[in-house]
């Protein structure tokens, strides 16, 4: 016989479980009078404690019965790791790639020996000699 620390709860095995009525809830939270799936689950979870199962060896046979979509949390093995661990690398590597985006728009803006010169920092002669050039072509355009 198992000791009381070892029992599972009752509540907690509820939750552990999906009502398969269609309302989306665990079989504890399901709000539906008289529905027809959390009260025949509830009697099931109730037998299965009176067999002295512990809640891993209740969960199993829950799944093995209905399948793993009876469960309220996917299983932290095979391909449902992925289902655990996708959200956390996503949002890891979008962290990443907006970090680094930014740090090379902000080089980008802030390094001055990457920008050149505008027409207000051209030197008074450069511009002279400019504008004789563009005189010249002027003139021999309109020849």
């Amino acid at each position: 016989m198992l000791n009381a620390a070892a029992e599972p709860s009752f509540q907690h095995l509820e939750e552990s479980l999906t009502c398969q009525c269609g309302c989306g809830l665990t079989v504890h939270s399901c709000n539906h009078l008289q529905c027809p799936s959390a009260l025949p689950l509830r009697e099931e979870i109730r037998e299965q404690m009176k067999l002295g199962k512990d809640e891993e060896q209740i969960l199993a046979h829950f799944a093995d019965k209905y399948g793993e979509k009876i469960l309220s949390a996917p299983t932290t093995t095979g391909f449902n790791l992925t289902a655990w661990v996708t959200p956390f690398v996503v949002v890891a590597a979008g962290m990443l790639f907006v970090s680094f985006t930014l740090l090379r728009w902000r080089r980008r803006t802030v390094d001055p020996a990457t920008t050149t010169p505008g027409p207000a920092q051209t030197s008074s002669s450069a511009r002279a000699e400019h504008e004789k050039t563009l005189d010249r072509e002027l003139e021999d355009f309109d020849l």
